[in-house]
């Protein structure tokens, strides 16, 4: 009998330490964020094409913030801006690709969905959505902040970038004129991705 009960007590003890060794192995599972890439390194890098203007990233989401000159009729400078939230933050490319569209409004009260062109590529490697849609911009101007913008005949150019550390976030939005005058320049610059 005393047999017995020191081999059930020696099982016991076994079983709790490989229940403790379980449940500290789970516990640093559980603080990582959910969905982080493991052991993910390196950074997006990008070339900007010349005669965009550099501007300082007004957040530390911003990884890259410039000014695309206005073309001659135009009232205002596009902007593109390259955000990164960290990894598995910002949502998925097709949210973003909705949520993009949902921003410009057509004139005539027709569905931005159905103009909106979108198309997938690879660059470098890289997984690349985009989004090609024109209308009356309609984004809040910061958020949160209740205030929108009302800016007829734009065009917003967006493209979310897959990599091994999580989504960057391309964003250009301006007059259509602008836009269009950076066209080629905006193509070169998606192509150009790389993560290293």
């Amino acid at each position: 009998m005393k047999q017995r009960t020191i081999c059930a007590a020696v099982l016991l003890t076994a079983l709790f330490s490989c229940l403790a060794c379980a449940n500290k192995g789970s516990t640093a599972v559980v603080n990582q964020p959910l969905g982080a890439p493991q052991g993910a390194s390196g950074e997006l890098h990008f070339k900007a094409a010349d005669g965009w203007v550099t501007e300082k990233p007004s957040s530390s989401m911003r990884v890259g913030q410039y000014k695309l000159p206005k073309a001659e009729g135009d009232k205002e400078d596009a902007s593109l801006v390259v955000y990164y939230f960290g990894a598995s933050q910002g949502g998925t490319a097709q949210a973003n690709i909705d949520r993009w569209i949902g921003q410009m409004q057509q004139p005539d009260g027709s569905s931005s969905k159905d103009k909106a062109k979108t198309e997938t590529m690879t660059a470098n490697g890289l997984k690349v959505a985009t989004v090609d849609v024109s209308g009356t911009y309609t984004a809040e101007m910061a958020p949160g902040s209740q205030s929108f913008h009302n800016d007829a005949n734009y065009r917003l150019r967006a493209a979310v970038i897959e990599t091994p550390k999580g989504n960057y976030f391309v964003k250009l939005a301006g007059p259509e004129k602008t836009v269009m005058r950076w066209d080629q320049s905006y193509n070169d610059f998606l192509k150009s991705v790389e993560f290293k």
